[in-house]
């Protein structure tokens, strides 16, 4: 038997000799395929399937072929089933798709309230984020509540936390490719939504039946319009609120059986508002993201598929506060052109080769500001924009060298260049500025060319276990610069510049991995350790100001980091009761000289347990019921050890960086799901969650409360927990017609 996956455009070739055949094709929740085949020559088949609930127990559907884990070279990925996701606990009524790859080994959160990942010891800086291939650089809404993803227009998401494949680069940890749906060429169809906070509406059909389709998915929050009402009119903040909404959009075309055309967009946004009455102030605070993604497909041969892609990716953050006759804005943000051509070649049954090249136009704001006060306009130095160029050529092929040893060999050859316009600023040991350096447009600053190899190798050892091992080098030429402890809007895009060095990160991994009970459980066991050098902090006594009118970069502090641990994974794939259980066993250390007196310390973001256990039971054709509970050992925080007087004024001494780490995060989450006798033309559902069930008062940051006076010898600091949620019953009514 000889099998093959399919690309994310549906595009598989086999090579098999002259005779007759079976052709069976499977996707978790539509109908299987199976056709008969006499090949004497080259065949070029078409094949359509449409979604199904499967009923009997003869009848199998998996999203994958159930060895795979086993079989293929790769390490540390995992792909997920939207339909699957569905089933488990939503907070306030919302599936979240980012929320769910958190629950995966070697993925960590920075805790209640956050969608940064932070993905085997790296930074949220150092994940690609892509949605239909655009990039995708800030992922949360509601301060990191919720992310951008709305699982209704989602297809496929896949993750790559291991051995990264060569057409992937520009980040240290991880990759989320994550791809829309494609929109019904048969029918229309519409499925949405209405919860305790957001709906949603998601419309698709045929433009012209089996040649073009269309989808549209829309969501949006209501916790402004449902808040109004409860506030008095005379409150003193009358007119505040926060809402966030999406939009996505995908168009596809047949122009013949060589040819297809996509196109598609995101557009979401966060805006939150305060207003005081009393005090005459004013905050408005926008951010979001814009995509857009223009894809051509072409079958050159039955071996040789080609995809041409012209990405737009968009991020900006904007602050606008106003007080009486005061006025004051800053925003920053990102913005990329990216075009791109990769192809895939079959050569042989043992060979899959692909190769491709890409180039990114980075422009960047770090940090722009203007204001005035009563019409004076206030001087903050003129818009700074930076401007960089990244390029990359690739090749990568998965081979079997023996029936025992596959291996996925491949290179990256990455290129960047920071580009003028640019004034650098000249500063002395007392840290004035004394001269600048002006760089005209075009002008290449400071180039980094690099090559970044890969490998990965499988040797089975029988027929349902194998050993694989990785090896990857990635560089990073763009980075996220933070004053905060975890991810946030105003974090800073910033590029590599002639003091900001690229990234780099070097992985070792080493796994075994055996499935059981005729592939119902898979298990595995992943080893890690990465060095990373050129990791970039904030130096000590910086202010969130500090950059306006200067360099972001004189600002910034260099050193290294490791990380390394072990991740245990246990699943059960079939059945009516499915899940799994993942634990990872972690350290991720830094090390600046300029920081904690040159000395390693742990990354906040270090967490020596992660427990996730996650579990869906179908009860019945109705009832379907989900489980999630997790454990995690607490972050890390940096809070004073001693504050004396020194002149009658406190000075506070906070001794080690991360001194103090947080009490241990844990939680459980139940859900239920209610479906209906399925009508002739409506189908519903609805979803019960309850999130946190023994309200569990985790904590979400700490702050030390000061009392009493040391003129009167009782001064007292004492440390106190902020908690966020406790338990939260939610439900969420869910249709499709």
């Amino acid at each position: 038997m000889q099998g093959a996956s399919t690309n994310t455009y549906g595009f598989f070739s086999l090579t098999v000799p002259a005779g007759t055949y079976t052709l069976g094709v499977s996707f978790l929740g539509y109908t299987d395929f199976s056709k008969s085949l006499k090949l004497s020559r080259d065949e070029r088949l078409n094949i359509t399937i449409s979604p199904k609930a499967i009923e009997g127990k003869e009848v199998v559907i998996t999203e994958k072929r159930l060895e795979t884990n086993v079989k293929s070279t790769d390490m540390g990925r995992v792909e997920i089933s939207v339909e699957n996701m569905k089933k488990l606990p939503a907070f306030f009524g919302e599936v979240d798709l980012v929320k769910i790859v958190q629950l995966i080994p070697g993925v960590k959160n920075a805790g209640e309230g956050n969608t940064g990942l932070y993905v085997r010891g790296g930074g949220p800086d150092q994940n690609l984020v892509l949605l239909d291939e655009a990039v995708v650089y800030n992922a949360a809404h509601l301060l990191g509540f919720f992310s951008v993803f709305n699982s209704d227009a989602v297809k496929t998401v896949d993750l790559h936390k291991g051995g990264m494949p060569s057409q992937y680069g520009g980040r240290l940890a991880s990759v989320l490719d994550i791809s829309m749906k494609e929109g019904n060429n048969q029918r229309f169809k519409a499925d949405g939504g209405i919860g305790l906070i957001a709906s949603r509406l998601t419309v698709q059909g045929p433009i012209k039946k089996d040649t073009s389709s269309f989808i549209v998915s829309a969501r949006r929050t209501y916790i402004d319009v449902v808040a109004q009402p409860f506030i008095k009119p005379t409150a003193p903040t009358k007119g505040s609120g926060y809402y966030f909404y999406d939009l996505n959009m995908k168009l596809n075309y047949r122009l013949s059986d060589k040819d297809r055309l996509f196109l598609s967009g995101y557009f979401g946004r966060d805006v939150f508002t305060f207003k005081s009455t009393k005090s005459n102030f004013n905050i408005r605070i926008p951010w979001g993201n814009a995509t857009m993604s223009a894809r051509w497909n072409h079958l050159f041969s039955n071996k040789l598929f080609l995809n041409t892609s012209a990405i737009f990716s968009d991020y900006q953050f904007e602050s606008n506060i106003s007080q009486s006759a005061f006025n004051f804005k800053v925003g920053s943000g990102i913005r990329d052109y990216n075009g791109k051509m990769d192809f895939t070649w079959y050569p042989s049954v043992r060979h899959t080769v692909k190769f491709g090249a890409n180039y990114i136009y980075h422009r960047f704001s770090p940090n722009n500001a203007s204001g005035d006060i009563a019409g004076e306009a206030l001087d903050f130095g003129p818009k700074v924009y930076l401007y960089a160029h990244e390029a990359a050529a690739y090749i990568g092929d998965d081979f079997d060298v023996t029936e025992k040893l596959r291996i996925h060999g491949g290179l990256r050859a990455s290129w960047f260049a920071q580009a003028g316009p640019y004034t650098q600023y000249i500063k002395n040991g007392l840290d004035q500025k004394v001269d600048s350096i002006k760089y005209e447009k075009g002008n290449l600053i400071k180039q980094y060319p690099n090559v970044e190899p890969r490998l990965m190798l499988r040797y089975t050892l029988s027929k349902n276990s194998s050993l694989k091992a990785s090896f990857t080098q990635n560089y990073q030429y763009i980075h996220i610069t933070s004053l905060a402890n975890q991810s946030l809007p105003t974090d800073l895009w910033f590029p590599s510049t002639g003091r900001v060095k690229p990234q780099f990160g070097t992985q070792y991994s080493l796994g075994y991995y055996r499935n059981f009970n005729e592939n119902t459980w898979e298990t595995s066991v992943e080893a890690y350790y990465k060095t990373m050098k050129n990791q970039i902090e904030f130096k000590d006594g910086t202010l969130p100001s500090s950059g306006v009118n200067d360099n972001l970069d004189n600002y910034l502090t260099f050193g290294t980091g490791q990380a390394y641990g072990a991740e245990f994974f246990v699943k059960k794939a079939l059945g009516k009761t499915s899940g799994w259980i993942g634990y990872t066993l972690s350290w991720t250390t830094r090390k600046f000289p300029e920081l904690n007196n040159g000395k390693t310390y742990f990354a906040r973001y270090d967490r020596r347990h992660d427990l996730s256990f996650v579990l869906t039971h179908e009860l019945s054709k109705k009832w379907t019921f989900g489980a999630v509970f997790v454990y995690a050992s607490g972050n890390l925080l940096w809070l004073p050890t001693s504050i004396y007087f020194q002149e009658g004024n406190p000075v506070v001494n906070y001794g080690e960086r991360n001194n103090y780490r947080m009490p241990a995060y844990h939680r459980l989450d139940l859900s239920a799901t209610y479906t209906p006798n399925k009508g002739k033309h409506v189908q519903s559902s609805w979803n019960f969650s309850i999130y946190n069930v023994y309200s569990r008062l985790n904590p979400y940051f700490i702050y030390i409360e000061t009392t009493g006076s040391p003129l009167t010898g009782d001064l007292k600091n004492t440390a106190k927990k902020v908690s966020l949620f406790p338990i939260i019953p939610s439900v969420t009514y869910n249709f499709s017609f």
